[in-house]
């Protein structure tokens, strides 16, 4: 019989070259496991590519959201990506609800459904044993996490751990809100807003809007005993997991059994659904440090804005700040308007000098002779007043711990129970000395040695009964949760940029760190900068409205009164916000809100039956409708409204500001005009 089979002879060009680009196409990837969210509408497909490499997917109401990604590692004994078989897999459900001790709501739901993938590598590449790891899904309805685990195994007793190979491909063009990665000034940059082919090597949390709408942003969660990641962009939206170095070699090395953070990707349909995710924060282990009812949540003033106007100093002589006679006013200042806790920085001994490339001369335990801690302690609590210690290592991080067990003593002893530690240097320039006459190495803020260096600082404090606000720190991945005396940071462009410019941050900074770092946790932004200037007179980018709607946007349950004591008796109707706004939540609701651009937000006071709400702006002003449904049911307020005025404009008309009184209840609506610049603020307080 004659064959009949086609020939390339006998085929058009077009089917030929068909038949050519079929033939050149991967293998199709094998669906191994898949696992929903509880309501259904979340995805993730776990499949197995060419040559056996694993990855997973992601597809929300059956549209992709993140296209076939790959997972592996490459380890110190071999690259663990090929030849890895699904040797094994379970599912569970998880729901409860638990309370936080502080935070933007009292009650948080925890419910997601989890997959268990374990897989087995073949020997080979020179060695004679199996590797084994997990790969743990968990799925909740407005987003996912997933980490590697490594279990107990006879051919691997420790983890070198080079590079990890996880990938987030984007599934749609996305527009990209991010700062860079290994960049000299840590995490205090301002945001790019570009496509996301145009990312270089980011920071997390990276925000992303795609050209559909949907809101994502991709992070990590319980970020313990291991390096920090950062987002490198390879081919077209293929973001991959950089992690940060270490001086020892391998940015991670870790006995076995053990298992990463958690690698997040929050999805949400507006922008404020990533705000209101609970996702990071359920991911962390619970309460790990027992009872932290000694914590309160405060607002506190203090020697600060006036060292970075420079009419005041660190360093000791005569413009010194940390003088007993001057710390005694800002106590009396904080007494007289009920704020509990008076920061005092340049206390200690250290700063004279270049302390920026000598920490080693900081001493922690001693205070500059023009400063009586004892004293002012004992006269801070007979007027009801904490005060809050200051440590700054310059970097000098070994140095800083070798001291700090008789650093928090001395704090002990004196009743401060909040503590701002610092790491001002520049990124990678951590001095670790693991003797004291030992050499000195070179770290990086987000590295492992230094995430294990902030769990020891937090345990030691804890058992002191003191908290930790951490500046120029490691960034924030829920551990709030698992040790809740790490009550705040900073770890982006704070207010004292606006002292110095630089410039100044932008009309749309604080709607921009709403959706992108402080999707972490808390910031310490030290708001309430009511005299609207810098240092020679330089001009803030706010309206005075905005300043206050910043204590009610910005969440951190210790809020800096950041402002000179005289410049808030100039503003009284102004202050009298101030005084009045809660620091600690019942609940919180995202009321409106576009990255960048605005952004409101409706919080109940714990313990009260108080709601405020704060909106701020950005360049263009804003005209905004705010339904009050978040008032309780039955009841009328009266709503106290602290507003830009007709004109008002952080160029032109800053201080055109209006306080306004009238009454509300639930089915009511306010409308707010923000200027350029703009914000507004409001306390509702219900009537008998």
């Amino acid at each position: 019989m004659a064959d009949t089979r086609p020939t390339p002879a006998r085929l058009s060009l077009k089917a030929a070259f068909a038949l050519l680009l079929i033939s050149c196409l991967p293998a199709h990837a094998a669906d191994l496991a898949r696992v929903t969210s509880p309501d259904k509408h979340l995805v993730v497909i776990v499949e197995s590519q060419h040559e056996g490499r694993p990855s997973y997917r992601v597809e929300r109401n059956g549209e992709a959201v993140i296209a076939p990604s790959r997972l592996g590692m490459l380890l110190g004994d071999g690259r663990l990506e090929r030849n890895v078989a699904l040797t094994g897999q379970s599912q569970r459900s998880f729901d409860e609800t638990w309370e936080q001790p502080w935070g933007e709501r009292r009650l948080t739901r925890n419910h997601y459904n989890e997959l268990r993938a374990s897989f087995t590598e073949k020997p080979g590449a020179g060695r004679n044993y199996e590797r084994r790891f997990d790969v743990v899904f968990r799925v909740y309805d407005d987003g996912i996490g997933f980490r590697y685990e490594f279990p107990q195994q006879s051919g691997m007793k420790q983890a070198q751990i080079h590079a990890e190979l996880t990938e987030f491909a984007l599934a749609r063009p996305a527009t990209a809100w991010w700062i860079p990665a290994f960049e000299w000034n840590r995490e205090e940059y301002l945001y790019h807003q570009t496509p996301l082919k145009e990312v270089g090597t980011a920071q997390t949390p990276l925000t992303l809007r795609s050209d559909n709408g949907l809101h994502i942003s991709i992070h990590e969660a319980a970020l313990v005993d291991y390096a920090g990641m950062n987002l490198a962009r390879g081919d077209g939206d293929i973001l991959h997991a950089t992690l940060t170095p270490s001086s020892s070699g391998a940015p991670v090395v870790r006995a076995l059994p053990f298992n990463t953070p958690w690698r997040t990707i929050t999805i949400g349909e507006k922008a404020g659904d990533l705000a209101e995710s609970s996702l990071i924060l359920n991911l962390n282990e619970p309460n790990a440090i027992g009872d932290v009812s000694w914590f309160k949540p405060a607002k506190y003033a203090g020697v600060w804005w006036s060292l970075h106007l420079e009419t005041e100093t660190w360093a000791t002589g005569p413009k010194h700040g940390a003088t007993t006679a001057n710390t005694r006013r800002y106590i009396d200042f904080a007494a007289e308007n009920g704020f509990r806790g008076v920061l005092v920085e340049g206390w200690n001994v250290g700063w004279d000098g270049d302390w920026f490339a000598n920490g080693e001369a900081f001493d922690f335990t001693r205070a500059t002779p023009d400063f009586d801690l004892p004293g002012l302690a004992s006269y801070a609590a007979g007027k009801g007043v904490h005060l809050i210690g200051h440590h700054e290592t310059a970097c000098a991080v070994s140095h800083y711990e070798r001291q700090l067990p008789a650093a928090l003593d001395l704090y002990a002893r004196n009743g401060v129970d909040v503590i701002k530690t610092g790491y001002v240097c520049d990124a990678g320039d951590i001095h670790r000395q693991d003797q004291a006459d030992g050499p000195i190495t070179r770290e990086w803020h987000e590295g492992q040695w230094m995430s294990n260096h902030n769990l020891r600082v937090l345990q030691q404090a804890a058992a002191k009964h003191i908290a930790i606000n951490s500046h120029e720190p490691i960034k924030d991945t829920g551990l709030r949760r698992t040790y809740p005396n790490w009550v705040s940071r900073e770890g982006a462009r704070g207010m004292e940029f606006n002292a110095w410019g630089n410039p100044p941050n932008p009309p749309g900074h604080e709607a921009t760190l709403v959706f992108t770092r402080m999707l972490g946790g808390p910031m310490d932004y030290t708001p309430g900068i009511v005299s609207l200037k810098g240092r020679n007179g330089l001009a803030l980018r706010s309206t005075l409205a905005k300043q206050l709607a910043l204590y009610v946007v910005l969440y951190s349950p210790v809020q800096m009164v950041a402002d000179l004591p005289e410049h808030y008796a100039q503003h009284p109707d102004a202050f009298q916000f101030i005084k009045d706004v809660a620091v600690d939540w019942e609940e919180s609701h995202v009321l409106n809100g576009e990255v960048g651009q605005y952004v409101t937000f409706a919080r109940k006071a714990r313990g009260s039956q108080e709601w405020f709400v704060g909106s701020v702006g950005s360049e263009t002003p804003q005209a905004l409708d705010v339904p009050l449904s978040f008032l309780d049911a039955g009841k009328r307020y009266r709503a106290e409204i602290y507003r830009d005025g007709d004109g008002a404009n952080w160029q032109t008309a800053p201080f055109a500001f209006v306080r306004e009184t009238r009454e509300v209840g639930r089915g009511d609506r306010i409308k707010l005009q923000l200027g350029a610049g703009g914000g507004a603020a409001l306390r509702f307080v219900p009537l008998d």
